[in-house]
């Protein structure tokens, strides 16, 4: 078992080696760790009780923001591929979805769903599944291979009415990504109050994934007119109980354009910092819920073989026990019928007076129960007692095949996944770290 997946695994490697990145190739091993058909953990623990649920390929980035805030020309910017449309006429109704593939591709509401099943709750809001899409480009520009954008529509107050809930949405979302970027534009709609509403209700479970930016930045005007967009959002924010944190803060960030060049300090590489930092960390957390899962698995199996050697060491017992009495009943009524033959005399020439009166002490109870019930009773009582005792012997155990192969996915996940993650681990910190540190 062992050596047919790691050969398997191997050769998966290699044919990816050299074309993905490293921590592209770690997160794709150990998905396939998980999903292999026969021997992956998510089969092996559901064969022991265990629900697993398979780590993600991609880190999940959702941009929220005002109306024309600048998520899609973000996007644009970090693919390098005119992906989403963008500009104040034509603005993102729906949710989109923007990630890397084979080809370029759209997909609808339903595509998506089944392109994304952690996503397919969306499906339980009311008109959601019309108003999802998602963008395949080939871009490997950045880290983009491991990320996957999700748009949101812009943000306004007033009468404006959306054909959901988005706020619903949004902060549904919210618990699935990895990282959440708010753009504030200051033009003019940077103090929308539905932005920081629901800005506000997902700081409270997930403050460590929000980043706040000043979008367009180099529309705002002079330094002047930018520092008083930035106090005025700023002050918004901090009246907010949940917003108000110390080390607050906001950069500034607007699309590079060669042919409109702005004295404005441009940011927007902290963007693709904060990126960086979420896939490394989420490296980090899919390793380590990875040697989490393989000692749940360990337990369980061994837990699992204990509990059925205890079981089938109680029914030895047991049987020993009921076959001793099952022995014993009968030669008792054997011998109240041959001692039942013999005289009185004959009886105390064998045993003497004192142990014939011992030995009729011990029978009589025997001689009682055999006088109450007739002796074809005595029969179906014996039959149902040898039905008990075969019972009592097949009691369901585990097969030696079984065991067998228990036995070898606890050697699997033990000589095997460890392994293989213990070499992740090492090819994950080798990026980092000199040979040398990692021999200490």
């Amino acid at each position: 078992m062992s050596g047919k997946v790691k050969g398997r695994s191997a050769a998966n490697a290699d044919s990816m080696a050299g074309l993905v990145s490293c921590d592209e190739r770690i997160l794709r091993d150990i998905h396939q760790l998980y999903t292999e058909a026969d021997s992956g953990l998510i089969p092996v623990a559901e064969s022991v009780g265990v629900k697993l649920l398979p780590p993600r390929k991609k880190i999940t980035v959702m941009l929220m923001g005002n109306h024309s805030a600048g998520k899609s020309s973000f996007i644009n910017w970090y693919v390098e591929e005119h992906i989403q449309r963008t500009g104040v006429a034509i603005e993102t109704q729906g949710f989109s979805f923007v990630t890397s593939g084979r080809k370029r591709e759209s997909l609808t509401g339903n595509a998506t769903l089944h392109l994304y099943p952690h996503f397919k709750p969306l499906q339980e809001f009311k008109g959601v599944s019309e108003y999802l899409s998602t963008e395949i480009c080939t871009s490997r520009q950045k880290r983009f291979s491991l990320v996957t954008f999700v748009d949101s529509p812009g943000l306004v107050d007033g009468d404006m009415k959306y054909p959901f809930d988005v706020d619903e949405v949004i902060l549904w979302l919210g618990e699935l990504c990895d990282l959440i970027l708010v753009f504030f534009d200051p033009m003019g709609q940077a103090l929308c109050k539905r932005t920081l509403n629901i800005v506000e209700s997902l700081n409270e479970k997930h403050g460590d994934r929000i980043h706040f930016y000043l979008s367009k930045a180099d529309e705002a005007g002079g330094e002047s007119d930018r520092q008083r967009v930035m106090m005025q959002i700023v002050q918004e924010l901090c009246k907010r109980p949940g917003l108000n944190k110390c080390g607050f803060d906001m950069p500034t960030i607007y699309i590079p354009n060669p042919n409109k060049p702005s004295r404005c300090v441009n940011q927007i590489e902290e963007v693709c910092r904060a990126v960086e930092k979420t896939i490394n960390q989420t490296v980090q957390n899919t390793l380590n819920s990875l040697e989490k899962d393989c000692e749940l698995i360990s337990e369980a199996i061994t837990n699992k073989l204990i509990n059925d050697s205890l079981q089938n060491r109680r029914a030895r017992c047991q049987s020993c026990f009921l076959s001793l009495l099952g022995f014993c009943i009968p030669l008792a009524l054997l011998a109240l019928l041959a001692l039942g033959t013999l005289s009185k005399e004959l009886l105390d020439m064998a045993l003497g007076q004192q142990g014939r009166e011992a030995l009729s002490l011990y029978l009589v109870s025997i001689h009682q129960v055999y006088l109450i019930l007739k002796w074809k009773e005595l029969n179906y009582w014996g039959l149902f007692f040898i039905f008990f005792l075969t019972y009592c012997r097949t009691r369901p155990t585990l097969s030696g095949k079984q065991k067998r192969q228990l036995q070898e996915k606890l050697e699997y996940i033990q000589e095997v996944v460890k392994t293989k993650k213990k070499n992740l681990y090492e090819e994950y910190l080798r990026q980092s770290v000199s040979d040398h540190d990692m021999d200490v």
